[in-house]
């Protein structure tokens, strides 16, 4: 810390007691607060800055999609973020499971999710599947997440069947998506 920096500290520390004193403080809360605002002053930026650095770290259980993920990893990474919405999860069997990776949410809003971690672009393929499945898995809405990109027929596709795409760059918005879709739906007035 520099001089000046130091001469600051304690000519506010000084101030603050003076001021305590003079308003009424006794001596030693006077000497007391004389001390602990120039510390606190010191420290707080610090601190600020680290709960924000904090909080902005992901932990152990939300670390970022990465290479070394495979694609059974990156489904359990995409329910533990629903989980983490307070909704129930259903993860369905490798085989036999008509396209749909998850079961996201309460009946009768149940979202059928299909995940696909992949090095290129994900198709149309994944849409249809998990369009077809819906239903045999009583769901009413569907999405499909990827750690990639779409291709323009899987947008077209997805947009005419109302399927949501949650690509790479969409990651991080996953969970309210979630929250949004698997909403109980508004009760209409008559």
């Amino acid at each position: 810390m520099t001089r000046l920096r130091w001469k600051l500290y304690a000519v506010l520390g000084v101030a603050v007691g003076v001021t305590a004193y003079l308003i009424g403080a006794g001596l030693t809360v006077s000497v007391a607060l004389a001390v602990l605002v120039p510390l606190v002053v010191t420290t707080a930026p610090r601190f600020f800055l680290a709960t924000l650095v904090g909080a902005a770290t992901p932990g152990a259980a939300e670390r970022a999609v990465g290479e070394d993920m495979s694609g059974t990893d990156f489904e359990d990474y995409v329910a533990r973020i629903a989980r983490s919405c307070g909704v129930p999860v259903i993860m369905t069997s490798l085989t036999g499971d008509w396209g749909v990776d998850l079961i996201i949410g309460h009946r009768p809003n149940r979202l059928a999710v299909q995940c696909k971690r992949r090095a290129r672009p994900v198709g149309a393929s994944a849409v249809q599947e998990v369009v077809a499945g819906a239903p045999m898995q009583d769901c009413t809405a569907t999405m499909v997440v990827t750690n990639n990109e779409f291709t323009p027929a899987a947008r077209k596709l997805a947009e005419l069947h109302g399927c949501v795409l949650v690509g790479g760059a969409d990651l991080p918005r996953l969970r309210s998506t979630i929250r949004r879709l698997t909403l109980p739906a508004e009760p209409t007035s008559p």
